[in-house]
């Protein structure tokens, strides 16, 4: 029946099937691929304090609201000149405002995603310290030069001439080096441009850790990202459908399977290869190290995810996760930059390693079964190597000097980087005038355990009052976990009226040992909760034997109860006073 209606159609109609079609499938996968930067959001703001989760989020919405407007204005026409020159070709035009084909907008959509997807990689290695405007400036800059420069050397349309890179041979079919590469690599001279965040590094040169404030958010993005992944690699096996003299055929579309293939095993053998190595170097299985090595694996594939056998797939993802906690010591500790999201191992050094190391298990290779490692058989062919080792360099040595330029200019006019007191007291509130987290008060502490720096006098132990007072107020530090029995207790003796507060102290409690990447640190502020009673005409002793006995484990931690006299009260709705206010 298929068949039969086919035949009955004209060539003219046949083709607009053809281009619908294949536009549908451009708009679903550029969908999946924005969609991609939900995760990039929830993915970063895990990884930053509780102080600055709004700013990164607030970046992440800017990268694509501003970038997505620059490479319609800018960004696709430099791109498009920039490959025509370096081609031998035609200049293009230098906007899309004259585009009117309906191919063409969608096309331009589909690259637009790419940009932006390389454009917000570097929130993330910036993030606690960067003033926004400076972000905003440096987005607007790479989706309008910086990016398009790199995919101007790269890619180029289907019949068109090659441009430099893609001549000399150089191979990254869905952006591997021109798209995640530039990331890493701008968000890694971004960052050492910067300078480390504050209390990052000891005056000795040692590393403080300073742990991110959620874990879920870390990975939900993790798996967020990896689900719009599909859409990165699988999309760029673009045109579904072909329709020439041999009639209607399976376009580029039949090795979307096997594209998608590679993609998950790439996915999968990160997560193995980062996990493998952090239980060797730290004896545990680092919970953000297999997230961001499931990540790193990806970026792996992406590059070659057309060319590797399945074999290819499974020794790169490996490797791409397996260097992940090395590479992000290495430039921690030993280049003592501050890449607070770990973009350069994830998303730079594993798409460097993909696109050089492919060859070993090209499917275009000489040796059995594909690739120059098969079947038992190495055959050393140094030429296939060459070209993606120059690919590579290029695009690095570009991204590192645009990007220094840009941050430096910043930098030397005193707008890269907010104050001191800013950065300390969170960008949320200095860049934003929010607090993400408001119903969690503002406790004196910071996520990495040490004192924001105020201080309380501690009062006197009779509350400054002359012992015997009818009012008294009985204070309470104890776990949290007892607020029911507690509550429980106090109503049982007719005091049901409390004040509950979360707050954080140390005392008799051991301190706790917790891991960020595989570096441990030292929590000695335990979460505790403070329950606050105020009594007249029941006595005091007995409110707090309630609250000991039901708040009682037997374990160090357990807390402590105070009980102090209350100069006076006064009845907000009444104006009621003393005792009878109580």
């Amino acid at each position: 029946m298929t068949g039969t209606l086919l035949l009955e159609l004209s060539a003219a109609e046949i083709q607009t099937l053809v281009d619908g079609v294949n536009m549908t499938w451009w708009l679903t996968v550029t969908f999946l691929i924005f969609f991609m930067h939900a995760g990039f959001a929830m993915l970063e703001a895990g990884q930053v304090r509780s102080k600055n989760v709004a700013n990164q989020l607030t970046k992440n919405m800017l990268t694509w609201a501003v970038g997505i407007f620059v490479f319609f204005v800018i960004g696709m026409g430099i791109s498009n000149n920039v490959g025509s020159l370096l081609a031998g070709g035609e200049a293009s035009a230098l906007t899309m405002f004259g585009e009117t084909a309906d191919t063409g907008w969608t096309l331009w959509l589909f690259s637009a995603v790419f940009a932006m997807t390389a454009a917000t990689i570097v929130s993330g290695a910036v993030a606690g310290r960067a003033k926004l405007r400076a972000y905003v400036g440096y987005t607007f800059l790479l989706a309008a030069v910086i990016y398009p420069v790199v995919a101007g050397m790269v890619w180029y349309a289907p019949g068109a001439d090659a441009p430099i890179l893609a001549s000399l041979g150089f191979e990254d079919f869905a952006g591997g080096m021109v798209v995640h590469g530039v990331g890493g690599v701008a968000g890694l001279t971004a960052a050492w441009v910067l300078g480390a965040r504050m209390d990052k590094y000891a005056d000795d040169g040692s590393v403080n850790v300073i742990p991110g404030h959620s874990m879920t958010f870390a990975v939900l993005g993790t798996l967020v990202l990896c689900f719009g992944w599909f859409g990165f690699n699988v999309g760029t096996a673009a045109n579904p459908l072909g329709y020439g003299e041999e009639g209607l055929v399976l376009a580029d579309f039949a090795y979307v399977g096997s594209v998608a293939m590679v993609t998950a095993l790439g996915m999968g053998m990160g997560a193995i290869g980062a996990g493998a190595v952090s239980l060797y170097l730290n004896d545990k299985v680092d919970t953000l190290y297999v997230a961001n090595g499931m990540l790193a694996g990806l970026v792996g594939v992406t590059g070659p995810t057309n060319l590797i056998t399945p074999m290819g797939a499974i020794a790169i993802g490996f490797l791409a996760g397996a260097q992940l906690p090395l590479v992000f010591r290495f430039v921690e500790k030993r280049l003592k930059i501050d890449d607070v999201c770990a973009v350069f191992p994830v998303h730079g050094s594993a798409g460097m390693l993909g696109l050089i190391l492919f060859p070993l298990w090209s499917i275009e290779g000489t040796a059995v079964g594909g690739g120059l490692i098969a079947g038992g058989i190495v055959s050393i062919e140094a030429g296939m190597f060459v070209p993606q080792i120059v690919g590579v360099a290029v695009i690095t040595i570009w991204t590192v000097l645009a990007t220094a330029a840009v941050w430096g200019a910043f930098k030397a006019i005193g707008q890269a980087r907010v104050t001191p007191e800013h950065e300390r007291d969170g960008l949320d509130v200095t860049e934003h005038g929010i607090d993400t987290y408001p119903e969690f008060g503002k406790p004196n502490v910071v996520t990495d355990g040490g004192a924001v720096g105020t201080s309380v006098e501690s009062p006197r132990a009779d509350g400054g009052a002359e012992a015997g007072t009818d009012i008294k107020l009985v204070t309470a530090v104890v776990r949290p976990d007892r607020l029911s029995a507690i509550k429980t207790a106090l109503a049982e003796i007719g005091a049901p009226s409390l004040t509950v507060t979360n707050v954080s102290g140390r005392g008799s409690q051991p301190a706790k040992k917790g891991q960020w990447r595989g570096e441990e640190f030292v929590v000695d502020l335990h979460q505790k909760i403070k329950v606050d009673v105020v009594v007249a005409d029941i006595p005091a002793d007995e409110v707090a034997e309630a609250i000991r006995s039901a708040a009682e484990t037997g374990e160090p931690g357990d807390g402590k109860v105070f009980i102090l006299p209350v100069e006076d009260a006064l009845q907000v709705r009444t104006g009621t006073t003393g005792p009878e206010a109580v």
